[in-house]
């Protein structure tokens, strides 16, 4: 998956990088930790595997080796970068050759961790300092750590949703609709994008699992639903959503042909109102605004329009988790790069997101969450390996894009079938799973 800023503007985000960094001073307190040598005698080379192609193509992440050496100046840190992370990184993990400190592929289930990545230490004592640890949790072994947690939601073009009358957000999912079409009748903007092509935002979906019902426990209780695409349930309520949105051609006319950089200039240039995408994007949705002589301030990030009791509700979880690679020769250093870049490097506040270091502020961008007092539900990860476990053995995906691409397809009429019928062969093969692993 490839999250990355827009070449342009990157000198004020790296700035504003540098400026979180603390550089040469000693380690702050931790209730848990993950380095717990002495600086001084940590040594060796090491290199991290990450998604953030352009950070490593600008510098950025050498700018933060260089703080980071203030504090261990006997490590050597080297970078490598992938545009289609998840493909690349699925290979080096089958051939051993990923790294010392890298992001886990959403591919590898939690009962895969031990073959892979070394024990971070225990949960319960990381807690303290982390937020979202039992996402790389086994047992009471901690095995990934998230940087940012991300809240689930619409990146919107504000001046185009304001030029078709709208200064509210939509509450239900009909409502949104008739936004949408507001928008198609009143502005040059495509109202929705599904990024269909690139395909990874169509999974970003499954990160909302949870904000129709409000519930923390929602994507546990999978284990146990035997049909989870019936009116109600969150898969059923979001997936309708995006399916709607298609059938009624209030999406790009051709989804094969969509391109994800492009995207960002779309929307950040108002040529796109709406796109269903963590609040990660927001960032690099404002980057691409400003490079192209657009206001940044026109993009705002908004809850998906279900309501549950009066109240918005926004699923918040980490990104990729980092993690040390197990068979790593220099795993002292590769825990002091992971947990150096978390809590003292910056980055989260440069790329304004929700630091998952526990305590940290809420990024501006985001305060108009608190402000209409949205409710932030992070999600329960007790069942997860069984639900994954289900997951495969279905065949469905849901954090892939093919069966939602499918969906498209269906929507958009250039696949047989209808919505009714979609639902009911996921249930079936989503019920068949479940039973069989005796949820």
């Amino acid at each position: 998956m490839r999250r990355g800023w827009v070449a342009a503007g990157s000198a004020t985000a790296l700035a504003l990088a540098l400026s979180g960094c603390t550089g040469d001073a000693g380690p702050a307190p931790l209730k848990g930790v993950v380095a717990d040598q002495d600086p001084a005698k940590v040594s060796g080379s090491i290199t991290v595997l990450t998604n953030r192609v352009d950070q490593v193509d600008s510098g950025l992440l050498k700018k933060y080796a260089a703080e980071f050496n203030k504090l261990y100046p006997k490590v050597k840190v080297d970078f490598e970068g992938f545009v289609d992370y998840e493909g690349e990184i699925g290979k080096r993990l089958a051939d051993g050759s990923y790294g010392d400190v890298l992001l886990i592929p959403n591919q590898v289930p939690a009962d895969r961790f031990a073959d892979y990545f070394a024990p971070l230490g225990n949960s319960r004592e990381l807690s303290d300092t982390f937020d979202y640890i039992d996402y790389g949790t086994v047992g009471e072994k901690v095995y990934g750590i998230a940087n940012i947690g991300i809240a689930s939601g619409l990146v919107y073009n504000k001046a185009v949703w304001a030029k078709a009358g709208i200064t509210e957000w939509p509450t239900t999912p009909d409502r949104f609709l008739a936004d949408l079409k507001a928008i198609k009748e009143k502005t040059q903007a495509i109202p929705y994008y599904t990024n269909y092509h690139d395909g990874w935002p169509l999974r970003q979906w499954s990160d909302a699992i949870g904000t129709a019902t409000c519930d923390n426990t929602a994507r546990d209780a999978l284990a146990s639903t035997a049909a989870p695409w019936t009116p109600g349930k969150d898969l059923y309520e979001i997936d309708r959503l995006l399916y709607t949105a298609v059938h009624e051609k209030l999406t790009e006319s051709e989804p094969q042909a969509t391109d994800w950089e492009l995207s960002k200039k779309l929307l950040g240039t108002g040529h796109i109102a709406t796109m269903e995408l963590g609040s990660w994007a927001v960032a690099q949705m404002r980057a691409a605004a400003s490079a192209n002589g657009a206001n940044p301030e026109d993009i705002g990030f908004m809850p998906l329009p279900m309501q549950r009791d009066g109240h918005f509700c926004t699923v918040v979880q980490p990104d990729y988790k980092y993690a040390v690679n197990a068979h790593s020769k220099n795993q002292a250093a590769a825990r002091a790069w992971l947990e150096w870049y978390i809590t003292r490097s910056g980055s989260a506040a440069a790329d304004e997101s929700i630091s998952a270091v526990r305590g940290a502020p809420l990024p501006a961008t985001l305060r108009p969450l608190d402000e209409r007092a949205v409710r932030m539900i992070p999600q329960t990860r007790e069942r997860l390996a069984q639900v994954d476990a289900i997951d495969r053995a279905s065949g469905i995906g849901l954090d892939a894009p093919d069966y939602r691409r499918r969906l498209v397809d269906i929507a958009a009429g250039s696949a047989p079938g209808d919505l009714n019928g979609y639902f009911a062969d996921l249930n079936r093969r989503w019920g068949k799973a479940q039973k069989a692993a005796g949820g």
